[in-house]
Formats: C-alpha cells, sequence, structure tokens
C-alpha cells in the first residue's frame, strides 16, 4: 500500500501565480534550452529514449560535444540517464518539457516558413 504522506498529487494546471523560486527555475531552463545542440538533442528525445551514439548520429555533432551537453542537460535535472550494460540511455521523463521544446519548435517553424500564427 502507498504511503500517503510520501504520494505526490499531480494536477496537469499550475493555477499560482509564480514568485521568485518558480521564475529563476524557469529561466535555469531556457538558458539550457538556448543551445541548438541541446534543444536538439531535447527535441530527439521527445520521441523516446536514446544512446549517445544515436543521438550524436542523429544530431550530427561530435560525440563529445554531444556527450558535454547531456552531462549539462543531466545536471540540470531536464534529463535522466540509466545504464544499460555498457550503453548509457537517455530519457526525457518531463510532459512539460516535452511540450515546451515541441512548442517552441513549432514557433520557430512559423517564424522561418511565414505561416500564419495560430492557437
Amino acid at each position: 500500500m502507498a504511503d500517503p504522506v510520501r504520494e505526490q498529487v499531480v494536477t496537469p494546471v499550475h493555477p499560482r501565480t509564480p514568485g521568485a523560486p518558480e521564475l529563476a527555475a524557469a529561466a535555469e531552463v531556457f538558458g539550457l534550452l538556448s543551445d541548438p545542440t541541446r534543444l536538439q538533442l531535447l527535441w530527439l528525445l521527445t520521441r523516446g529514449e536514446a544512446d549517445v551514439g544515436a543521438l550524436t548520429e542523429a544530431c550530427g555533432a561530435a560525440r563529445p560535444a554531444v556527450s558535454q551537453h547531456l552531462a549539462k542537460l543531466r545536471l540540470g535535472g531536464l534529463v535522466q540517464a540509466r545504464k544499460d550494460g555498457r550503453r548509457v540511455v537517455y530519457a526525457l521523463p518531463d510532459g512539460h518539457l516535452k511540450r515546451l521544446v515541441v512548442e517552441a519548435l513549432n514557433r520557430a517553424d512559423h517564424v522561418v516558413t511565414g505561416e500564419p500564427w495560430h492557437d
């Protein structure tokens, strides 16, 4: 039986007005998203788990650079890593972050293509 004290309540909406801690945490996320390679890695992880080799091949960056970017994302709490034999597999478990990445790239598509804005 689950411990009710330790159970977390998950809500899809956060109606509280953000304070300084929330704004600082959000700014930190945007800072990590400001690098195109890190943004691409996160976008790739919105599609599912992947190891460094697959991410390197998909984004075309050098393996050491991909590893460094993944380390920053992991330290920032944006991605999770788990061992699978000799491989390290990365995942993006945060639904909010997945939607943020996808929406940012959808908006960028409008900017690049000139397509009109929509909801």
